[in-house]
């Protein structure tokens, strides 16, 4: 029996269809995750499509068309059509020549299952005709998506071997779409974990970062630790740093919060100096989450204390991450914008302060203004009078 994709909005798109018409709806076909996600009901982000053509012949039959394209990766065999709508990535048929793990050597295919043997995951290798939306399904991707089940192609070593980076991938899948878990991935995946060792921090942390955002990562979280993966990339996360990224997710929750990875990277790294920021240097996070992260270290259970006095002192969202992680509520920082001292130096120099006095009589008027919840202007200049008078007093 045919399978045919449900029709959606982008597959009604004018541009889509121009696309296939360049091509010959005889050499495209949709792949990967607009099927995967159309068929789950999910939105749909990014169009992918695979083709028989080589690169440069897709270029000119899209030049032939009106189609702006750009190389984003002619090396692997991918062109990137600029559309309406949106870019679609269209990649030549591939197999792979070889591969070391970190990146593969590819050749030019005219086989579509062959295309699709090289792929991570049955979910990922549905291909689908653009004008009937007929489904093609080589390795029982279909059923696997029914079954909310996460399998790799063929046997899962190989697959791995191929591209280490696939263990974190299947992690971050598996918490997206999986329901039963596959035990021949799982075991491969814990088999495997060292040679993760090999693979790009950058990438490493993307997809640690990818996973940490889902809804609730935490079972996932806690599964790559007993299988010997999280100790591999994230070895400061012990057995209390899960159950604090557990609180953490079910105070976001109680408190209708979003989550943030870079908040729940922070639950998982212990309160102790330094560790942030060796975390973030080496998962190269860039120079903003790493100060960010750093200050989520800091989070300390006084922090409820005076909320607006922390973001004051540290920013809204460090101060809104400090209060989850402590599990208080952050929705009074919600609304509040963060204020300026309403007082300037050169005021304090028309009352006859000078030099270090000035900066000093500043910070004092600035602390008493904290502690009494930023009051207005009116009375930090009476904030300052007073603390003028003590100085002439004292």
């Amino acid at each position: 029996m045919t399978e045919v994709l449900p029709k959606a909005e982008w597959t009604q798109r004018a541009d889509l269809a121009a696309l296939a018409t360049a091509l010959g709806a005889q050499n495209i076909r949709w792949v990967g995750g607009a099927v995967r996600d159309t068929l789950l009901g999910h939105p749909v982000k990014d169009i992918d499509a695979a083709t028989p053509l080589r690169p440069e012949e897709v270029v000119e039959a899209c030049k032939a068309a009106g189609i702006r394209t750009v190389p984003t990766g002619i090396d692997h065999g991918t062109i990137t059509a600029l559309l309406d709508g949106g870019p679609v990535e269209v990649t030549t048929l591939r197999h792979d020549v070889s591969t070391d793990g970190r990146r593969a050597t590819v050749a030019f295919a005219q086989d579509w299952r062959e295309d699709a043997a090289r792929r991570d995951f049955t979910i990922n290798a549905l291909y689908v005709d653009p004008q009937t939306l007929e489904i093609f399904d080589y390795f029982g991707g279909l059923h696997d998506l029914d079954a909310r089940r996460v399998r790799f192609i063929g046997d899962p070593h190989q697959r791995i071997r191929e591209d280490h980076l696939r263990i974190l991938r299947y992690y971050r899948f598996q918490a997206r779409f999986g329901a039963d878990l596959d035990e021949a991935a799982e075991e491969a995946c814990a088999e495997l974990a060292p040679t993760m060792k090999g693979l790009s921090r950058e990438r490493v942390a993307m997809e640690l970062m990818a996973i940490l955002a889902l809804p609730d990562p935490a079972p996932t979280i806690a599964r790559m630790r007993a299988r010997g993966v999280l100790p591999v990339i994230l070895p400061e996360a012990g057995t209390s740093q899960i159950a604090a990224l557990q609180r953490l997710i079910e105070t976001e929750a109680r408190f209708e919060a979003e989550g943030s990875a870079l908040v729940r990277l922070a639950a998982l790294i212990p309160a102790v100096e330094g560790v942030a920021e060796s975390v973030a240097a080496r998962l190269r996070l860039s120079r903003k989450d790493r100060d960010c992260l750093a200050c989520l270290a800091g989070a300390r259970d006084a922090d409820g204390d005076a909320p607006k006095a922390l973001a004051y002192s540290h920013g809204g969202t460090c101060a809104a991450g400090r209060l989850l992680l402590i599990g208080a509520d952050p929705r009074p920082l919600g609304d509040w914008e963060i204020p300026d001292l309403p007082l300037k130096g050169g005021e304090i120099v028309q009352r006859g302060l000078s030099g270090a006095d000035v900066s000093r009589m500043l910070r004092k008027v600035e602390a008493r203004w904290i502690e009494e919840d930023f009051p207005g202007r009116e009375r930090v200049l009476g904030l300052l009078e007073e603390e003028l008078s003590d100085r002439t007093t004292s």
